[in-house]
């Protein structure tokens, strides 16, 4: 059932309805994963309206992973994803801050070191240049920010 899933847009809510497109599942499927996986806590709105956030889509779609294309049962599901969830609480107090995303960004160490360089080294910087160093500087501050800012929840 590999089925290329469409790409998350930039929105702080989502319904199940947008949820169910953006996983590949319906919204029965959903209420029911709810049920099985205490992670998955979507806010509830008038009439029980459920509303979930960019950070559970993704949990959906690991859990949809892990489902159907892995072969897992609910209850193989259910641990696997506890012990994902262990890993990454393991890997924070150990110091080591994971930033989601940065693969799909591929920030090269060299790239960075050299838009430092630029920044720093030319007083009279054509402005492509100095945007694109100012650019990659920026692009790196902005996950460490979202890192911060996910740790609490």
């Amino acid at each position: 059932m590999e089925k290329t899933l469409p790409p998350i847009p930039v929105k702080r809510y989502f319904t199940i309805g947008e949820v169910g497109e953006l996983c590949g599942v319906k919204p029965h499927v959903l209420r029911y994963w709810e049920q099985e996986f205490t992670q998955l806590r979507p806010m509830k709105r008038r009439g029980n309206r459920r509303y979930y956030q960019h950070h559970e889509v993704l949990m959906i779609r690991r859990i949809r992973d892990l489902l159907y294309d892995q072969g897992f049962t609910i209850s193989g599901a259910r641990n696997k994803l506890q012990e994902l969830v262990q890993t990454e609480r393991d890997k924070r107090k150990a110091g080591e801050v994971p930033l989601e995303g940065m693969e799909a960004v591929e920030i090269d160490q060299e790239e960075f070191d050299a838009a430092v360089v630029l920044q720093q080294a030319l007083d009279t910087n054509p402005p492509m240049l100095v945007n694109r160093a100012q650019l990659v500087l920026l692009r790196r501050e902005l996950f460490e920010i979202r890192e911060l800012l996910s740790f609490g929840r």
